[in-house]
C-alpha cells in the first residue's frame, strides 16, 4: 500500500486521477494534514517532527510526502520526498535550470534537493530561483485554474528572457502550470507523476 501525505485537500482528487491513469487498480491511501504546513511555515514546533515520524512509521508500505516544506522532516522519518525524482531528472538534463516556487518555506529545501541531484551527477548546479509567492493566495482560495494560469504567464516571461535548459515547478501544487508552458519547447518538470511512478515502481 502506497501512502501519500498531503498538506492540502486539493491534492486528493488530483492524485486519485493520476493513479487511475498510470496505475489503475494499484493500492493507495491519502492522508491530509493542513495544520502541518501552517505550523512549518511558522517555524515548526516541538511536536511537528514527532507527529510526522509517527505517521510515517504507522503506514503499511512506502510513504510519499507531497509537501515540499515538510519534505526534509518526512524524509528523515523514512518517507520519500515527492520532488526527488523530479530533481534527478533536472540534473540529468543539466543546467541552467529555472526553479519556480511560491513559498519561502520551500526555498531552502527545494534548492538543497536540486543541488544535491546535480552533485550526484557530478555537474555544476546552475540554478536560477524564481519566487512567485504573490500568486499563492489564489491557490489558498481554491482558485486553482487562475493560479496555474498566472504561474504560466510569469514563468514563461522569465524563461523567454533567460533561456533555461528546463523549468522545475518546485511544489506539487504548481503542476498544472506545466501545460501553460509547452510553447517554450523545453522540458517543464513537475513532481506528481514522476514521484507516483517511482512509488509504484513504474518506469518514468
Amino acid at each position: 500500500m502506497l501512502t501519500l501525505l498531503h498538506t492540502a485537500e486539493f491534492h486528493v482528487p488530483a492524485f486519485d486521477a493520476l493513479r487511475a491513469s498510470i496505475a489503475p487498480g494499484a493500492a493507495m491511501q491519502q492522508q491530509v494534514r493542513t495544520d502541518w504546513l501552517a505550523r512549518a511555515k511558522s517555524g515548526g514546533d516541538a511536536t511537528l517532527a514527532a507527529e510526522i515520524t509517527d505517521t510515517v512509521r504507522r503506514a503499511h508500505g512506502p510513504v510519499i510526502c507531497t509537501c515540499t516544506t515538510i519534505g526534509d522532516l518526512a524524509e528523515a522519518a523514512g518517507a520519500q520526498r515527492i520532488d526527488r525524482p523530479m530533481m534527478a531528472r533536472a540534473a540529468d538534463i543539466g543546467g541552467p535550470v529555472l526553479m519556480a516556487y511560491c513559498l519561502h518555506s520551500t526555498e531552502e529545501t527545494s534548492l538543497g534537493a536540486l543541488r544535491g541531484a546535480f552533485d550526484a551527477e557530478g555537474k555544476p548546479a546552475d540554478i536560477t530561483p524564481l519566487f512567485l509567492g504573490q500568486y499563492w493566495p489564489f491557490f489558498e482560495a481554491g482558485e486553482v485554474d487562475e493560479f496555474h494560469a498566472m504561474l504560466g504567464a510569469a514563468i514563461g516571461a522569465v524563461a523567454e528572457d533567460t533561456a533555461p535548459s528546463c523549468i522545475v515547478l518546485a511544489q506539487a501544487s504548481m503542476a498544472g502550470a506545466a501545460e501553460k508552458l509547452t510553447r517554450l519547447g523545453i522540458p517543464v518538470l513537475s513532481s506528481p507523476e514522476l514521484a507516483l511512478r517511482a512509488g509504484f515502481g513504474l518506469p518514468s
